[in-house]
């Protein structure tokens, strides 16, 4: 995972690297997932994709700044985000579990 894969115009690229870069693509497009639905519903909503898209960002990244980069601000800086986003997942896991079967799940604004 750490040879080099690429070398362009001086950037290396790692397969960590590209691991890294997959983090940061789903952490950053969850906002325009974000938009998208608060758009769709004409009110601040925030979907279970957003809160999917933010675990499986920061797992990634930790996943590059813990064995490809070896970073603990790295790793701090994406520890707490990831499990606010697995927390708020466990909320609305256990929200949906609590409403009677024929009831239609409504986005709930945050």
């Amino acid at each position: 995972m750490h040879r080099i894969l690429i070398d362009c115009w001086g950037v290396e690229v790692t397969g960590w690297k590209i691991i890294g870069y997959a983090g940061v693509l789903l952490f950053s497009a969850r906002w325009f997932i974000q938009m998208w639905a608060s758009s769709a519903a004409k009110k601040p909503i925030l979907p279970v994709a957003f809160w999917l898209m933010s675990v499986a960002g920061s797992l990634a990244c930790l996943a590059y700044f813990i064995f490809g980069k070896n970073d603990s601000v790295g790793v701090l800086s994406n520890l707490f985000p990831c499990g606010v986003a697995a927390y708020n997942l466990f909320l609305e896991v256990a929200h949906r579990r609590s409403l009677p079967s024929n009831q239609p799940m409504q986005p709930t604004p945050r």
